[in-house]
């Protein structure tokens, strides 16, 4: 088959530009109303996305004052977008540092059952002291410390999801079993950082275990990536940074003894679409006019490790800003925001209005022509195997993109037509996993 483009949903309220809330069409209490997720993922099921996406954060993510900041608990709220799609994946965002193995594994394994197979788990390891006094610790564990927790919680999670063979239900009423004892399992798992005896109390799902997706894009992020994720979301704002990302990630898959074909690089993208490209760059002045300069700051200062105060709105970032290896949280995104502003010479004004749309991520203003070409030139560069879409607004930007864009790159045969199987992993083009625990035992 010739390679096809991936397209993944990311749903955030009222879209990625942190203004978007601000405009006249926006409902500005979409973050917690389900009719909107609802409308969002059949509008990308409609077009044939492979996958809708959440976020998440186990802390208030960000200024109440400066956007909506609540957010629906993820699982929870992709299982009753289950109930209302067919076919399209379903991605939620949980936290190794501050969940259990026993229970993520479970609340997987349960959206994998209930959406037929079209669940997957974005992985992360959750930077932040607040999130860190939420959870009882006075401050956040170190990077690495999180990465090998991180690393050892997958190694217990896949046991668990391994813990009953496909075939154990046998659901037998004439000899009165329901389920072959020894095809189910106990893990005896003891590590540095767990013991869990097992086995999980939900039986094998449909896709063996959820697809596994990862973020983060430091040294660590990116050497548990090339060991576990199967799916990739990444920030890049520039082709040259794509394409060094690819390449580099998959050579670890490789070095980690992987087949580089079954982990799927998916840029972040932020498109703004008009009808021509002044009308698209007329809506694009409209949300940098509408950023809170004061929020915007805060949240960068965050970032980069420093007092509010030293970011001046008209001058650039100050020349000694804390180092990636100073900071425990944010590595990546520090230092391509770094790189960024010293290499386009941006003042902190400047650099919070291309900031605004994606937060790093490419953003790309243009008719739907241009948004098609570029997302081709990436995809046929060595810079993607698809996208993850973050529309500046929503819902209009998902509405514009599956309408205008989408249809440009089907009849140029690098997106899907029709859904050619049910499953996530069949989306992506990726198989189902063996059984490790069962292959042990047989061995």
């Amino acid at each position: 088959m010739t390679r096809q483009l991936h397209f993944n949903l990311f749903l955030h309220d009222t879209g990625h530009h942190e203004a978007s809330w601000r405009l006249p069409e926006s409902d500005p209490h979409a973050n917690l109303s389900l009719a909107a997720h609802q409308h969002l993922a059949r509008v990308a099921e409609d077009a044939r996305f492979d996958s809708v996406f959440l976020a998440d954060s186990p802390v208030l993510w960000s200024d109440p004052g400066r956007r909506p900041a609540g957010k629906l608990e993820p699982t929870l709220l992709l299982a009753s977008l289950a109930a209302t799609t067919t076919r399209i994946g379903l991605i939620a965002t949980a936290s190794t540092s501050y969940n259990e193995p026993y229970n993520l594994a479970r609340r997987f394994a349960s959206l994998d059952h209930l959406s037929g197979g079209r669940a997957g788990w974005n992985i992360v390891t959750t930077a932040g002291e607040a999130a860190a006094r939420n959870f009882g610790l006075d401050e956040q564990p170190r990077h690495r410390t999180r990465y090998q927790r991180a690393d050892e919680f997958l190694e217990v999670s896949t046991k668990l999801w391994d813990s009953w063979a496909d075939d154990a239900v046998i659901a037998d009423k004439v000899a009165g079993v329901h389920a072959v004892r020894d095809r189910v399992r106990a893990i005896g798992h003891r590590g540095e950082f767990f013991q869990v005896d097992g086995p999980l109390n939900v039986p094998r799902s449909p896709q063996g275990h959820p697809l596994l997706v990862q973020a983060g894009s430091s040294e660590n992020g990116k050497e548990f990536a090339a060991r576990w994720a199967e799916a990739i979301f990444v920030a890049q704002p520039t082709l040259a940074e794509s394409q060094a990302f690819y390449a580099d990630l998959k050579r670890r898959v490789v070095a980690a003894g992987r087949n580089p074909d079954h982990v799927v690089v998916l840029p972040g993208i932020v498109p703004v679409i008009g009808d021509t490209p002044a009308e698209a760059r007329e809506l694009e002045a409209e949300l940098e006019r509408l950023i809170a300069p004061e929020f915007a700051v805060a949240t960068l200062a965050d970032v980069l490790g420093v007092d509010p105060a030293r970011l001046a709105l008209d001058q650039p970032l100050p020349v000694d800003l804390p180092r990636e290896d100073e900071l425990e949280g944010h590595k990546s995104r520090r230092t391509l925001i770094v790189d960024w502003a010293r290499r386009d010479n941006l003042t902190v004004r400047q650099l919070i209005g291309r900031l605004g749309g994606g937060r790093g991520h490419r953003t790309f203003t243009g008719t739907p022509v241009q948004v098609a070409d570029t997302i081709q030139h990436y995809f046929e560069n060595g810079a993607a195997d698809g996208f993850n879409i973050m529309p500046a607004v929503l819902p209009s930007g998902i509405e514009a993109f599956a309408a205008e864009v989408v249809p440009i790159l089907q009849e140029r045969g690098l997106f899907r037509t029709e859904y050619t199987g049910r499953t996530l992993r069949e989306h992506y083009g990726l198989p189902r996993p063996a059984n490790r625990l069962l292959a042990l035992q047989e061995a």
